[in-house]
């Protein structure tokens, strides 16, 4: 994938940021991309935002990763609109933060159902779109999904969940061609957990970094596979 113009991507929960960087950056490579929210007002909202950055063409879906048919719909559209998927960035993603104390199974069900079997919802869609396209998978993960923390039981099964599934299914997709990777990032400046980003958050990592690497990736000879990636800040917070 030396030249990116006209590879199509989609993106789960490429409203905000880092779903928004990354469509960011493969827009100014020429990229088609399809980004979903669970609704429709945020996509085009964010659509309207993106347009005109690039050459790359741009469509807005209403998707909720933790259901099968949506997903299946969403990969119909992209296809649709485009003809192709190549590339399937799962980056929809939630924190609920408590000690198994107070952590309620809603919490608990909610972050699992939308962390990780929303990833494998989302690729089961997209598989044999990429499988044609000898395409790329990527998974957001997390540091946390290497290093856990009080109060993050729900966060941290989901993201060591996600890892090892992005890692299997790297195994079982190589042979077909498929590429699969999964980025680890600690600290990026986004709306996560109701934050609102600030100047303050210079020192994070930014969205539109992770969308810079994720081009990177899709760039990198064929015969070399970064399959897990753990980003940090290069500085902390102080």
């Amino acid at each position: 994938m030396n030249n990116l113009q006209g590879k199509t991507a989609l993106i789960t929960g490429g409203s905000k940021g880092i779903g928004y960087g990354i469509a960011e950056s493969m827009l100014q490579e020429g990229m088609n991309v399809a980004i979903t929210s669970r609704h429709q007002e945020t996509a085009d909202q964010a659509a309207r935002q993106l347009s005109g950055i690039g050459p790359g063409k741009l469509i807005a879906i209403a998707a909720d990763v933790r259901d099968l048919d949506a997903q299946k719909n969403a990969v119909a559209k992209t296809l649709e609109a485009f003809g192709n998927l190549d590339v399937l960035i799962a980056n929809a993603g939630l924190g609920h933060f408590a000690p198994i104390t107070t952590l309620t199974p809603e919490q608990w069900h909610e972050t699992m159902d939308t962390n990780l079997t929303g990833v494998f919802y989302s690729l089961k869609a997209a598989v044999d779109a990429l499988i044609q396209s000898k395409g790329y998978f990527i998974s957001i993960a997390s540091l946390a999904g290497t290093n856990f923390f009080a109060a993050g039981a729900a966060y941290n099964a989901s993201k060591f969940g996600l890892v090892g599934f992005t890692q299997a299914v790297m195994l079982d997709l190589r042979d077909a061609g498929v590429k699969c990777s999964t980025i680890m990032p600690g600290s990026v400046a986004t709306h996560f957990n109701n934050h609102e980003p600030n100047p303050a958050d210079a020192w994070k990592i930014q969205p539109e970094d992770i969308g810079q690497m994720v081009v990177d990736l899709l760039k990198m000879n064929p015969r070399t596979l970064p399959s897990k990636i753990e980003v940090r800040p290069s500085q902390p917070g102080k």
